[in-house]
């Protein structure tokens, strides 16, 4: 059976998992056909969000996507992989569903085959690394195509995959997954008495929404935690039941306190915990009061029915014991006391931060301040210690892997959920997109460049700007479409770009009489024009620049910045009278590139000439500068700058009369910078927490955040503030002053810092009284205080030093991973390591050679990894290329041989995995 992205059908068995996908954002759906044509109307009502939506939509991806889109904080469609999933089972799986026979199953088997090899290459939980709208297309309809063409699965990771997602989903069209989840094997189709009872239970079928881990068992009843000790004893000391006390103070409001049985609780303690400020009378509050907030009678508290507080009235405090690893297991009612749920913390605090709830934790077992230690720090700080003007500050410890999910009490609810060394791809994506850098578009390999990614963007304009003006290179623009004939006019060029050619062949309904390309690169855009200027010496030289779009539909695995299939640029045009001056400006504007990165995005780069087979297509030399990426161990090309020569010229007829009136062909050159060069920055500086920008390209340099509290309105604190923003900005930097009153400090400052901000200022009742700011640095964590005479001067000379110390770190980094070796039996072990690789080369115009060292190394590291081959699509081989001669060349002793050929070596070539 063919590959068909067909039309969908309001009765298709596939629309059971677009309604599933529906419930699982609390959407009511309904689908509809458009009399007359293929489409389907589909129409969202959500009560929560008290939002409804009209859309219509033609291919099941189309529909797909629209509806795991209603909900966008769920995230259902952000990871780059959902599109191409759940386009592959459009063709591969829906078919099946639809024919009468079992034309379909052998497709059927084909795409469990790759879901199979998925899993046991990426051992990830889920289809694309996170729960996604992909986990619940393909999970429902390959159940279905099981059934309709009776396909059997052995227990694997495929059947464990579809078990639990499946189960998850149960809750959301029981009738229409139970029959699903039983043809999968492992699954015991009969459940267990106490799931039975507890199916409706409101807190376990939250759990089951929010898609936790969990269990849940009956017991006897335990009115108290020393019954629960006594009667439910658990499996080791590693798991723990909970204590529960709802307490309400006059003064303070309620507060609902849960900690581990084993530890010891002094009410007197908490309001020094909670560094509440005046006396506190906590009393535990009467049964009318534990019904009307928690719902749910004495006996039968626990953490999780904190959900049931809508208004947000009730303070929920979790022992740290509960969250730090000290358990691995909590056990606590769920609003019975004669049932208990069984989770991690992670999930626990997983399930907190879906649910909006920031709890505050609290070490039970610490001595809290005395109450009288004067000089007391506003709440969400820690208070400094005492100095001359700058006190640095401890940094903060390193998160336990168990909470990196967790919304705990400072903490944004929005954390990234993958740590830069366990899963670098998924850390990226996260990076990008909660930082508000970019959103997915419906077109895959396209992308939307939010504010904060484009601002960044335009300082980059501006710098390059200023330094191609001092070069006398003038901006311009020229259009976006070229005719065939010109784009092909020139072989070896648009061989090269063949392959990812866009195409204009209709407009509306009638079929153009010859197809016009969406430019990939300028040249035989621009050329023409050349031509009609250029006629004497005296036009030369010429020079242009143009910030464009450019459109390259790539084949491999698109990944925003770094290979999309539209992006940002400027590329320079040139020609010139003499090769010695074409050349001149082609290391000029290289050098530019290497500042670019260097200067201004803190990334060490290693200029070099490209190799014949590396080279820019038409071209007759490609100069590039190459960073590394020490969270993959990849190199990147950074930049590039190319030696045309006169082979355009030829194509063109770029011609000029000489001084001796000869005519003479133009020497040319071209050369390009992207918007890659974001991306790059994200991954060498980002860390877990999220972006660490660079001062000089930072959107904004400097936050002031007030820290409010009784004793500090944002009516007084402004004032202040805004001295202070005055100052940074006679300063010229770029200052913001948060004066949004709708979220806390701690909010705030996790929000900036996600953000990359380099620095923070906070102010607090405590500052505006001694004139100071709390100065806290993105880069390392270090904090100090700051007097506020002179701080624009200060905070001036701070972000320099940021800025020098990013770059250093980042050398450091690099270096340690370049090797340089002369045997091809320590090569793939260096690349293994994460290096970059320095050898000897019998010299670039070796193609042949060259081949051979890409082919080997990809066979050879795949043989290491177990593996027979890797998707030609990928952007991240195993292969190692060349990605530059460098300009600096180390000595090489007479009689060294290539690493390769075992032929006289010519030169130190560096090769690398690269994207």
């Amino acid at each position: 059976m063919p590959l068909v992205a067909y039309s969908c059908s309001a009765s298709s068995p596939g629309i059971l998992a677009l309604k599933i996908l529906a419930e699982v954002q609390e959407t009511k759906v309904e689908f509809s056909e458009v009399a007359g044509t293929p489409s389907l109307t589909i129409v969202t009502n959500n009560p929560v969000l008290k939002t409804s939506d009209t859309s219509t939509a033609v291919s099941w991806l189309g529909c797909a996507r629209a509806l795991a889109k209603t909900v966008p904080s769920l995230a259902l469609w952000d990871v780059p992989t959902v599109e191409s999933w759940v386009e592959s089972a459009t063709t591969m799986v829906l078919p099946s569903l639809e024919s009468s026979d079992n034309s379909g199953k052998v497709l059927v088997e084909e795409f469990l085959a790759k879901v199979e090899t998925h899993f046991n290459e990426s051992k990830e939980k889920y289809i694309a690394g996170s729960f996604t709208a992909a986990d619940i297309c393909l999970a429902v309809w390959l159940a279905q195509a099981l059934i309709k063409c009776d396909i059997s699965i052995a227990e694997g990771s495929v059947s464990e995959w579809m078990k639990v997602v499946l189960s998850a989903l149960k809750s959301c069209d029981e009738s229409g997954i139970s029959p699903l989840l039983a043809s999968i094997p492992g699954t015991d189709a009969a459940s267990s008495s106490s799931s039975c009872e507890l199916t409706d239970n409101p807190l376990v079928k939250k759990l089951q929404e929010f898609r936790l881990e969990f269990d849940v068992y009956l017991h006897s009843a335990c009115m108290s935690a020393e019954e629960l000790v006594s009667n439910v004893p658990l499996a080791s000391d590693k798991e723990t039941h909970t204590k529960n006390l709802f307490f309400k103070d006059k003064k303070h409001g309620l507060f609902l306190v849960t900690h581990a049985t084993a530890s010891t609780f002094n009410t007197k303690q908490l309001g020094k915990l909670l560094n509440l400020e005046g006396k506190t009378n906590f009393r535990l509050a009467d049964e009318a009061t534990l019904d009307k907030h928690l719902a749910v009678k004495p006996g039968c508290v626990g953490p999780l029915c904190i959900v049931n507080d809508g208004v947000k009235e009730v303070k929920l405090v979790l022992d740290k014991t509960l969250t730090d690893g000290t358990y691995d297991f909590i056990h606590s009612h769920p609003l019975r006391n004669d049932a208990s749920v069984k989770l991690k913390p992670a999930a626990l605090m997983e399930y907190l931060s879906k649910a909006g709830i920031e709890p505050a934790i609290v070490d039970m077992s610490a001595e809290p301040a005395g109450e009288d230690s004067g000089g007391k720090a506003p709440a969400n700080r820690p208070p400094a210690s005492k100095g001359k003007g700058l006190t640095d500050q401890p940094k903060p410890q390193k998160q336990n892997n168990q909470n990196k999910k967790s919304g705990e009490k400072g903490k944004t609810l929005l954390r990234l959920q993958w740590k830069k060394s366990e899963n670098f791809p998924m850390w990226y994506s996260d990076v990008i997109v909660l930082s508000e850098m970019i959103s997915y578009y419906d077109i895959s390999g396209c992308y939307i460049l939010r504010p904060w990614s484009y601002k960044i963007w335009e300082l980059m304009q501006q710098w390059f700007n200023e330094e191609i003006l001092k070069l006398g290179v003038d901006n311009c623009y020229f259009p976006l479409f070229v005719s065939q004939d010109r784009l092909e006019k020139e072989k070896d060029h648009v061989e090269g770009f063949a392959p990812e050619v866009a195409w204009v062949t209709k407009s509306g309904e009638s079929e153009l009489a010859q197809q016009i390309a969406i430019r990939p690169t300028s040249e035989t855009i621009m050329y023409p024009a050349f031509s009609d200027w250029i006629k004497s010496h005296r036009d030369l030289p010429l020079k242009l620049n143009q910030w464009s779009n450019v459109v390259r539909w790539e084949f491999k695995f698109p990944t925003p910045f770094l290979r999309s299939r539209e992006f940002l640029w400027q590329e320079g045009h040139t020609a010139h009278a003499t090769y010695d001056e074409a050349d001149e400006m082609v290391m000029q504007a290289l050098d530019l590139y290497r500042k670019v990165y260097q200067d201004l995005l803190c990334v060490p780069v290693i200029p070099g000439y490209k190799t014949k087979k590396e080279k820019f297509a038409g071209g007759h030399q490609t100069t590039t500068v190459e960073a590394y990426i020490p969270g993959s161990g990849r190199a990147i090309q950074g930049a590039t700058s190319h030696n045309l020569g006169q082979n355009f010229g030829k194509m063109f007829d770029i011609k000029f009369q000489d001084t001796n009136g000869e005519s003479q062909i133009a020497w040319q050159t071209s050369w390009g910078l992207t918007t890659r060069t974001i991306g790059v920055m994200v991954m060498v500086h980002g860390d877990d927490i999220g972006l660490v920008m660079p001062p000089r390209v930072a959107p904004v340099q400097v936050v002031i955040v007030p820290v409010l509290s009784k004793n500090l309105s944002m009516e007084a604190a402004g004032p202040y503030c805004i001295k202070i923003k005055n100052d940074l900005e006679s300063q010229g930097l770029r200052a913001k002053y948060d004066d949004r009153d709708m979220y806390n400090p701690g909010w705030k400052y996790n929000h900036w810092e996600q953000k990359g901000v380099p620095i923070r200022l906070e102010v607090g009742p405590a500052d505006i009284e001694k004139n100071q700011a709390r100065v806290a640095l993105r880069y390392n964590g270090e904090k100090m205080d700051v007097s506020v005479d002179g701080l624009g001067v200060f905070i001036k000379d701070k972000l320099d030093e940021i800025q020098k110390a990013m770059f250093e770190k980042a050398v450091k980094e690099r270096d340690q991973h370049v090797a340089k070796i002369t045997e091809w039996k320590d090569f793939v072990p260096n690349l293994e390591k994460n290096n970059l690789v320095l050898t000897p080369w019998c010299g670039g115009e070796h193609e042949a050679w060259e081949e051979w060292v890409k082919k080997t190394s990809k066979e050879e590291s795949l043989k290491n990894l177990g593996q027979e081959g890797e998707d030609e699509r990928t952007a991240t081989s195993v292969a190692a290329k060349t990605l530059c001669i460098p300009f600096d060349q180390p000595d090489l002793p007479e009689g060294t041989k290539c690493i390769a050929s075992g032929l006289p070596a010519t030169c130190w070539v560096l090769w690398g995995r690269s994207y």
